[in-house]
């Protein structure tokens, strides 16, 4: 497993204890994963990932300036579904 990996799979976890945390009604927790997420986007490697994938980040980027934070859940689970396959395929 390559370090573009390990990043992508542990920022897989954050999106999606983001989702929990919104789902839940726990902004205070969604939030710290937000700020994590922001800081495992830029430990990618971008030139060795897939087109998509630098696409992707920078929506999920913006999907977190969405006011609606069931908007937010429903993207970080999406976003968190699309770089767990990617790695599960590299």
């Amino acid at each position: 497993m390559n370090n573009n990996n390990v990043v992508l799979s542990s920022l897989s976890m954050d999106l999606k204890r983001i989702a929990i945390g919104f789902h839940r009604g726990s902004d205070a927790m969604a939030k710290r994963f937000i700020v994590e997420a922001y800081k495992r986007k830029e430990e990618v490697n971008t030139s060795a990932v897939a087109p998509y994938i630098k696409d992707l980040l920078e929506k999920m980027i913006i999907s977190f300036k969405n006011e609606d934070k069931q908007k937010i859940a429903e993207d970080s689970l999406m976003y968190s579904t699309l770089f767990q396959n990617y790695c599960l395929k590299h």
